[in-house]
C-alpha cells in the first residue's frame, strides 16, 4: 500500500514537470537579464550560512578562551578580527538580499506584463465560438488569477530550492563529524512537513478549480452594481438590495469554505511541525550531554544548535519550496491549458487573393452554434451579384445577423460553402477576406476614444486625414452632432475617462456606420442601420442610400421594410432559409409572408390607437 501510494504521488508530480519547465522558458523570455542576474545573487547566498555558521563556531572558541587566558592583545586582535569578518558576511548577506529583492521585482514586472500580453493575444485570437461557451470564461478566469504571480512564485520556489539546498549541503557537512546519523535525522524531522504541504497543495487547488463558476458569479453580480451599463435598472426596479444580497450569501459560502481550508491545513501543519521539534530537541538534548561529559566544547553546542536550528529551518523551506513547486505547477497548467486554445476557423495553407467580381454566393450553408440545439441556418441559398443591394428580413432567430457573422468568417458553416466569385471563403486569408468586409452590428461597440479615432477604427491600414473622416460622417449623417461637441472629431467620447461626452443611442449608431463607411472594403454588411434613428434622421439618410452604397456590393439587414424597399431585391428569411425572394412590388404581388408582414406593419401604422 505504501509503496502504491508513494508511486502515485511521484506519478502527480512528475506530470506537472512540462508545466515548470514551460513556465521557466516564459519567464526567461520575458525578462532574461534580471532572471540572470537574480540566479547570481542566489548563488552568492547559497554558502553564507554554512560560512557564517563555522565562523560562529570559531568565535565562541576564541571568547572562551580569550575570558580563560585574560586580556592579552594577540588573542584579542585574532578575536576582533574574527568578529569583523563575521559581521562583516553578516552585511554582505544583506546587501545580496536587498540586491534580490529590487532584481525580483523588476522581474516580476517584466513577467506581469508579458503574460497578460500573452492572455490577450489569445484572446484575440480564438474564435467567437469560445465566447459562446460558459467553460471558457471559466478557463479566462483562471488564467488571469494565477497570471499574475504564479510563474514568478514559481522561480521564487525554484530558486529557495537551489539556494537553500546548497546552504544545507554545507550545514550537513558541518553535522557530519559530530555522526552521520544527525543529518538522517535533520531529514526526518521535516519529512511530516512536507507530506502534509502536499497534501494541503492537491486541496487548495481542487477547490480553486471547483469555486470557479461562483467567484465569476459574484464577480457578474460586483459588476452590476457598480457600473453605468446596469445603473439605471438597478434603481427603477429596485434590484440593488437583490444584488447586494447575492453577492454577500455567495461571499460568506466562498469566505467559509475557504476559512475551513486554512483551519484544517493549519491544524495538520501545526501537528507536523510539533513532530519535527520533538526530533530536533532530541538531538539537541544527545549533544547537551556531550558537552556536560566533556566530549564537546561550548562552541560544539552552540555550533550544532545553530547548524541544527539552520539546517532544519532550510530543510522546511527546500520541502516546502518543492512542495510550492508542485502547487504553482497545478495552477500554471489553467494558464497554459489558456494559452493553449486554437481557432476553429483556421487560415488556408496557400490563400488565394481576393477577388469579387461576379458574385457572393451561399451554398447549402448550414450552421449551428456551440451548445444550442436549433440550427440557425438551414441549407441557406443566396446569390448576390456583385455591386447589387440586398436585403434580409424576417422574424427575430431566423438567421439573419448569424449570415453576416458567417460572411466575415467569425465561425465557419457546418455544412455548405460560401463562394466569392465560385471560390470556397476558406481559402482566402482571414486577414484580407475582413478587410474587404465592413460590418456594422446590431450592437456596435463605444470606443471610450476620440470621436475622430472611432470612425478611423474602421480601417487601420489606411492613412487617414480629415477629409476622409468628415466624409464617412457625412455619409452617415452624423457629422452635424459631431461638430456641435466640444472639441468637434477630437472630443472624446463615453464616460470612462475624465471630460469624455456621452452620445444618445443613435448618435453612437451613426458613429458605428461612419465607421463602416470609411473602410474601402467591397462589401458591406449593416445589421439594423436604421433601427436606433429617430424617423426624420431615417428619412434623410434612406433618400442618400443609393448613392453612399454605390459601387459596393450591400447585404442590409433589417426588420424595417421601409428601410428594405431601398434595395435591389429583399430575400425574407425564415428558420434559417431564404422563403422568398423579389423586389418590394413582386413580393406585394405575391401575397406570401412578406406581404402579409407589411399589411401588418402599415396598419399598426396607419391606425390609430383604440380609446380606453
Amino acid at each position: 500500500m505504501t509503496l502504491s501510494w508513494l508511486r502515485a504521488r511521484l506519478g502527480k508530480a512528475t506530470a506537472q514537470l512540462p508545466y515548470l519547465w514551460r513556465a521557466l522558458r516564459l519567464v526567461w523570455e520575458a525578462a532574461p537579464r534580471p532572471t540572470a542576474l537574480w540566479t547570481v545573487l542566489l548563488l552568492l547566498q547559497a554558502p553564507l550560512p554554512a560560512i557564517t555558521v563555522w565562523l560562529t563556531r570559531l568565535l565562541i572558541d576564541r571568547l572562551t578562551a580569550l575570558a580563560g587566558a585574560g586580556p592579552e592583545w594577540p588573542v584579542m586582535r585574532d578575536t576582533l578580527a574574527l568578529g569583523l569578518v563575521v559581521a562583516g558576511l553578516f552585511l554582505l548577506g544583506e546587501l545580496i538580499r536587498v540586491a534580490a529583492t529590487w532584481v525580483r521585482s523588476a522581474q516580476s514586472e517584466r513577467v506581469r506584463d508579458h503574460i497578460r500580453d500573452l492572455i490577450h493575444e489569445r484572446s484575440l485570437a480564438v474564435d467567437l465560438a469560445y465566447y459562446d461557451s460558459a467553460d471558457y470564461y471559466d478557463q479566462l478566469h483562471r488564467a488571469r488569477a494565477e497570471a499574475n504571480y504564479r510563474p514568478i512564485a514559481l522561480l521564487e520556489s525554484l530558486g529557495s530550492v537551489v539556494r537553500d539546498g546548497l546552504s544545507l549541503v554545507g550545514l550537513v557537512a558541518i553535522l557530519a563529524p559530530f555522526g552521520l546519523w544527525l543529518p538522517g535525522v535533520l531529514m526526518l524531522s521535516a519529512l511530516p512537513g512536507f507530506a502534509v504541504a502536499l497534501r494541503n497543495y492537491r486541496r487548495e487547488h481542487r477547490w480553486q478549480q471547483a469555486i470557479t463558476p461562483d467567484e465569476r458569479r459574484a464577480w457578474y453580480y460586483d459588476w452590476a452594481m457598480t457600473s453605468r451599463a446596469a445603473a439605471a435598472e438597478l434603481r427603477l426596479f429596485g434590484l440593488g438590495p437583490r444584488f447586494r444580497k447575492l453577492f454577500r450569501d455567495l461571499q460568506a459560502q466562498l469566505r467559509t469554505q475557504r476559512l475551513q481550508l486554512l483551519r484544517e491545513q493549519g491544524l495538520s501543519g501545526l501537528a507536523a511541525n510539533a513532530v519535527g521539534m520533538v526530533i530536533g530537541g532530541a538531538a539537541m538534548a544527545w549533544m547537551i550531554w556531550r558537552v556536560l561529559q566533556g566530549l564537546a566544547t561550548l562552541g560544539d553546542l552552540v555550533l550544532l544548535y545553530e547548524a541544527f536550528r539552520q539546517g532544519q529551518a532550510m530543510l522546511r523551506v527546500v520541502l516546502s519550496s518543492l512542495g510550492q513547486l508542485y502547487q504553482n505547477s497545478l495552477f500554471l497548467s489553467n494558464l497554459f491549458a489558456f494559452l493553449d486554445l486554437r481557432p476553429r476557423v483556421e487560415e488556408p495553407a496557400e490563400p488565394r487573393p481576393f477577388r469579387l467580381a461576379h458574385s457572393l454566393a451561399f451554398d447549402q450553408v448550414s450552421f449551428r452554434y456551440p451548445d444550442s440545439t436549433r440550427d440557425a441556418l438551414q441549407g441557406l441559398n443566396l446569390e448576390i451579384p456583385t455591386g447589387q443591394v440586398a436585403a434580409l428580413v424576417g422574424a427575430n432567430g431566423s438567421g439573419k445577423s448569424t449570415l453576416i457573422k458567417l460572411l466575415c468568417r467569425l465561425y465557419d458553416p457546418d455544412e455548405g460553402r460560401i463562394l466569392v466569385d465560385g471560390h470556397d471563403l476558406r481559402s482566402l486569408s482571414i486577414e484580407t477576406l475582413r478587410h474587404q468586409v465592413a460590418i456594422l452590428f446590431q450592437e456596435p461597440v463605444h470606443y471610450s476614444d476620440t470621436a475622430w479615432d472611432n470612425i478611423a477604427y474602421g480601417d487601420l491600414t489606411r492613412e487617414a486625414d480629415d477629409a476622409s473622416i468628415r466624409n464617412a460622417a457625412e455619409r452617415a449623417g452624423g457629422h452635424a452632432f459631431i461638430e456641435k461637441l466640444p472639441q468637434g472629431y477630437r472630443s472624446l467620447l463615453g464616460r470612462w475617462f475624465s471630460g469624455g461626452a456621452e452620445l444618445s443611442v443613435g448618435e453612437w449608431q451613426r458613429l458605428a456606420l461612419a465607421r463602416a463607411f470609411y473602410s474601402d472594403a467591397a462589401i458591406i454588411a449593416l445589421d439594423e442601420p436604421t433601427s436606433a434613428m429617430d424617423s426624420w434622421t431615417e428619412a434623410d439618410w434612406l433618400a442618400r442610400l443609393r448613392t453612399q452604397l454605390e459601387g459596393r456590393t450591400a447585404l442590409i439587414v433589417t426588420h424595417r421594410f421601409t428601410t428594405a424597399m431601398y434595395a435591389d431585391v429583399i430575400h425574407v428569411m425564415a428558420e434559417g432559409r431564404i422563403v422568398e425572394s423579389g423586389s418590394h412590388a413582386e413580393l406585394i404581388a405575391r401575397d406570401g409572408l412578406y406581404a402579409q408582414s407589411w399589411h401588418q406593419q402599415m396598419q399598426g401604422a396607419t391606425e390609430p390607437p383604440m380609446a380606453p
